[in-house]
């Protein structure tokens, strides 16, 4: 398979734990907001606490798909950028509004003495960002990245209440990449595309406390994204293509989970802790020698200084009948950009995201259910250290998904 290194794009590559992450990768996830990890009790288990399948019926296999339609609103952007130390330009601008659909599968096996396994396919991260404006075309005329997880899982019951799993994840990637500064006279233009599998690994532990309590912890690796290929680069009338490599981690998540049934309710929070701190700076490999004219445009290291961040998620279910469960979620999600590193490829903020859905049980063995998702990103004003100066708004995501859960 052809393979081009991805170039800045690869700055879009780390986004599991903020930005566009996908977290919500079932029914119940995308209308609990992820609040789905010590109460989670259907094949999305194997996706959200693979732990938590030693507690489902032994003899039952749980199955679950299902289509999640992905609305991103245009980021507006009002100020100026200076491209150069002397020339100061306004760059008013949005991006393009972009519509996807990413389906999911969950599926847990029945018990096998201590044993349990399980299996997911998710999208749980990506980027879509295209301007027109002639401006931010120079930094991200197109920025194009989808991500596919397949993560086998293996569940051991130690007792009645305690089960741990490990499982892998297996990550496939794949991005498209176009800047183009010609419409500024500014004669650099790249188009890219590329792809990689890459490998890490999860763990979870669940504790079921006989009073209705359940506590959860799980942990994602880092991934190690190994881009090699070759580099289309173009400056005036020159072009070439280069070999290069890059190597980028994603980086690793740690979750705290607490679950308590009370009544026909059950109340969810979790806790997620993302590393991005490690994320210092974006710096690319060739195996030979740029020409002299291209290095500062194409071979000089991309501070980035990313921080840590804290996700805080509440979940609700009600047990409205035998039939129809309601389900309410919200989340606090900090953005791992400082203000000083921010661009246009990448226009995060910290957001407010609001949740709910139902599922209907249509008899023992079929339920269906429908869920919807507001990720509310906050505005935000920077003065960045390449010369983006002004206000950043609107943009967030709205999330839509028909999900059904079979067991046998």
């Amino acid at each position: 398979m052809k393979r081009l290194l991805l170039l800045s794009a690869v700055t879009s590559l780390t986004l599991f734990g903020a930005a566009y992450k996908l977290p919500e990768q079932s029914l119940k996830g995308v209308a609990l907001g992820a609040a789905n990890v010590a109460a989670c009790d259907g094949a999305d288990c194997a996706y959200y606490n693979s732990a938590n399948s030693a507690f489902l019926e032994a003899n039952k296999q749980y199955l679950e798909a299902g289509l999640i339609g992905v609305h991103l609103p245009a980021v507006k952007f009002n100020g100026t950028v200076a491209i150069s130390h002397t020339t100061i330009i306004p760059a008013n601008g949005k991006t393009k509004i972009e519509n996807k659909v990413v389906p999911y599968l969950h599926y847990i096996s029945k018990e096998y003495g201590n044993f349990r396994y399980g299996l997911s396919v998710t999208t749980p991260g990506g980027l879509v960002k295209r301007w027109d404006t002639p401006v931010q075309k120079l930094y991200a005329k197109k920025f194009d990245l989808k991500i596919i997880n397949i993560n086998p899982s293996v569940t051991y019951k130690v007792n009645s209440n305690f089960a741990l799993s490990l499982g892998a994840d297996i990550v496939y990637s794949d991005g498209k990449v176009q800047s183009d500064g010609f419409d500024l006279k500014i004669p650099l233009k790249r188009d890219l595309d590329g792809d990689s599998i890459d490998y890490g690994y999860n763990l979870a532990a669940t504790y079921h406390l006989d009073n209705g309590v359940n506590l959860a912890a799980t942990y994602r690796s880092k991934v190690k994204l190994s881009l090699e290929g070759k580099a289309n680069l173009q400056m005036g009338t020159f072009a070439n293509i280069y070999d290069s490599s890059v190597n980028v981690y994603l980086p690793a998540q740690l979750d705290f989970a607490i679950s308590k049934d009370i009544d026909k309710f059950t109340l969810e929070f979790v806790y997620e802790r993302t590393f991005w701190s490690k994320y210092k700076t974006l710096d690319f490999n060739y195996k030979t020698a740029l020409p002299a004219a291209l290095q500062p445009s194409f071979d000089r290291p991309i501070p980035k200084n990313w921080k840590d961040t804290n996700t805080f998620r509440f979940g609700l279910q009600y047990r409205y009948n035998n039939k129809i469960t309601l389900l309410a979620g919200y989340s606090y999600d900090q953005s791992p950009i400082k203000d000083k590193y921010l661009s246009f490829e990448l226009p995060d903020s910290d957001a407010n995201i609001f949740s709910a859905g139902f599922t209907y049980k249509q008899n023992k063995n079929l339920t269906w259910g429908v869920a919807a998702l507001y990720d509310n990103k906050k505005s935000r004003r920077v003065s960045t250290y390449n010369g983006i100066r002004g206000k950043f708004s609107k943009g967030g995501a709205i999330l839509i998904t028909a999900g059904v859960q079979y067991s046998f």
